[in-house]
């Protein structure tokens, strides 16, 4: 059997604060393994990722540690790369999207979009702190879901029904970081034209037969109420709107979320770019046998499963606007998003914003990394949400990995030397 080309396309961590082993639990140990499997099988994989480092949470976290972005960037790309080293994650390339070759690739994808008619500009309304007079984005608004009355909806959807949200829809809205009631105000921004997509993206899912049933239903869920999501944000820290009268404006970024997911191919061509071929990217975005799995939490479904597929979409133009493939050429969608549940404790969510969690080089400060691996690999949250236990975790290193499965390592190397003479 012929080989295949096998993206491992890894969520990027945000760099505003060292991981939890619940972010490695939906994006690190399930694509690492997956990635070591497909080597094994004897196919070529490029398994990508890096630090997130735009948008509001690092301007917020940089702005309580009293340092400037790109200073709190730099440390927590180190800290992250350093955790997720010493757990043997086996990436081709972790970098940042603070990369000039990022802000590029994440330009001409916008600027392709926009000649191809799927980005238009929009006057809305705007969330701001009252306190500190910046942009609060989507995710960083809480509130009461107006369509099922669930109390903790964000503000660009609702993880109870699934329903895309503006933050001005929530009842009772809050800001995340200090609880005070947004401000709303005019703004103008571009927006990505995401009903023009519906048929596309409709097909496209409905090929999707190798999915998990969840993420599936959610994914075509996500169709049944698309509106247009702003392309940009009221920032001064990210990559620039490439277009006249934007471009050097201080006060506008493209939205972190639609230049992160460009990050999968910003890396592979960046990864591409330091080997001796600059070309060697395309067999794994546009050879026929390419196939490309992304892996992440179930609460990041909606920008792999519907946004970057119809980046892409429109970017070949494919939508219903029609248009023409964008510089690199036409691009492959996902294969697969493969999507893992929470990770929690006690019942409550691994939340980084929130304290809870057990940080990923504390645990290896006490553990090795093989210890931490198999447990998430046997009882990872793969289809539902899982509660981690410091008993559930000792008992499943003691009595599977350690009295299971080295027992009978330790038995078949012993017969081998003793018959053999020599392990084969």
């Amino acid at each position: 059997m012929a080989s295949r080309h096998i993206l491992t396309a890894v969520a990027w961590p945000y760099a505003s604060g060292p991981r939890h082993i619940g972010h490695v639990a939906g994006f690190g140990v399930p694509s690492d393994v997956f990635s070591r499997y497909q080597r094994m099988a004897g196919n070529e994989v490029l398994m990508v990722s890096g630090t997130d480092e735009h948008g509001t949470p690092i301007l917020v976290a940089a702005e309580q540690e009293g340092v400037p972005p790109k200073e709190l960037a730099d440390r927590y790309n180190r800290i992250i790369e350093q955790d997720l080293v010493s757990l043997g994650l086996s990436y081709d390339l972790f970098t940042r999207t603070t990369t000039r070759n990022h802000h590029q690739v994440s330009q001409d994808i916008f600027t392709t979009l926009h000649q191809n008619g799927y980005i238009f500009p929009k006057t809305t309304m705007g969330a701001i702190s009252p306190s500190s007079g910046r942009t609060l984005p989507d995710r960083y608004i809480e509130g009461t879901c107006p369509i099922c009355g669930f109390e903790h909806a964000r503000g660009d959807q609702c993880d109870n029904c699934g329903n895309q949200l503006d933050p001005i829809d929530l009842i009772d809205a809050h800001s995340r970081i200090n609880g005070e009631t947004p401000i709303f105000v005019e703004t103008e921004h571009y927006f990505l034209d995401l009903p023009a997509f519906v048929d596309t993206l409709g097909q496209w899912l409905q090929s999707r037969t190798n999915w998990r049933p969840n993420v599936l239903r959610f994914a075509m869920n996500l169709l049944d109420d698309v509106k247009p999501r702003s392309y940009t944000r009221d920032l001064d820290w990210g990559v620039r709107v490439p277009l006249d009268g934007w471009r050097d404006r201080p006060d506008k970024r493209i939205y972190v979320w639609f230049d992160a997911v460009v990050g999968y191919l910003s890396a592979s061509i960046e990864w591409a770019r330091r080997s001796s071929d600059p070309e060697a990217w395309r067999p794994f975005w546009q050879a026929e046998d390419a196939r490309g799995y992304y892996f992440m939490g179930k609460d990041n479904i909606v920008f792999h499963a519907e946004i970057w597929p119809a980046q892409l979409s429109g970017y070949n133009g494919e939508g219903a606007h029609g248009g023409t493939p964008g510089p690199l050429g036409k691009l492959h969608l996902p294969h697969e998003v493969v999507s893992s549940e929470f990770l929690t404790m006690e019942a409550k969510k691994f939340s980084a914003s929130r304290g809870v969690g057990i940080l990923v080089r504390d645990f290896l400060s006490r553990y090795d990394a093989d210890a931490l691996r198999y447990y998430l690999a046997v009882a990872g949250p793969e289809t539902s949400d899982t509660d981690f236990t410091w008993a559930e975790f000792l008992r499943r290193n003691n009595d599977e990995l350690v009295a299971g499965w080295g027992n009978l390592v330790n038995r078949s190397i012993s017969m081998a030397a003793k018959n053999v003479g020599a392990i084969p």
